[in-house]
């Protein structure tokens, strides 16, 4: 399967695809949740996207910090994402911000309220995530100035094709 598909019709954002394929050697897409658990401890820049019509939503960049000790890298950024604690940075935010406008999403939340009790609003955001089933990619980058420069060449690229970032 190609890394950009043919779902995506319009000759600008088949051609800015193109050139972020050629910008890095990138894994495979996969499921989030799939790709999440195999990212590498690594510091990288990561993709996501709409798995129907592949629609890259969000570029992110992953650097060497680890608060335990050892090195995170994409593993513990995606990690982030699928345990809710990025409610508010990055693509937790953006899945969150969808999530609350669709008025089905919210009542399914307030029935679980109702009939579940509360919950904290990183489970909430992981709930926005899980809701948008992305599929993720990377690139594997030798450091944190690396990724950053990575991701800062990306985000231009991507940005007038539907991009979330902020």
């Amino acid at each position: 399967m190609a890394w950009v598909g043919e779902q995506i019709l319009d000759s600008g954002t088949r051609q800015a695809y193109a050139l972020v394929e050629a910008a890095a050697d990138w894994s495979p897409w996969s499921p989030f949740l799939t790709g999440q658990t195999s990212a590498p401890r690594l510091p990288g820049v990561y993709l996501f996207r709409e798995p129907g019509s592949q629609v890259i939503r969000y570029a992110g960049m992953a650097g060497e910090r680890a608060g335990s000790g050892r090195p995170m890298g994409l593993h513990g950024r995606l990690s982030v994402y699928r345990t809710g604690k990025g409610a508010v940075s990055g693509f937790g935010e953006a899945a969150l911000d969808r999530a609350l406008a669709d008025p089905h999403w919210i009542g399914v939340q307030l029935d679980r309220l109702e009939n579940e009790g509360p919950r904290r609003a990183k489970e909430w955001a992981a709930d926005a995530i899980l809701r948008l089933s992305p599929e993720v990619s990377w690139t594997i980058v030798t450091d944190g100035p690396s990724a950053k420069v990575l991701e800062g060449e990306l985000v231009p690229l991507l940005r007038p094709h539907g991009l979330w970032n902020r």
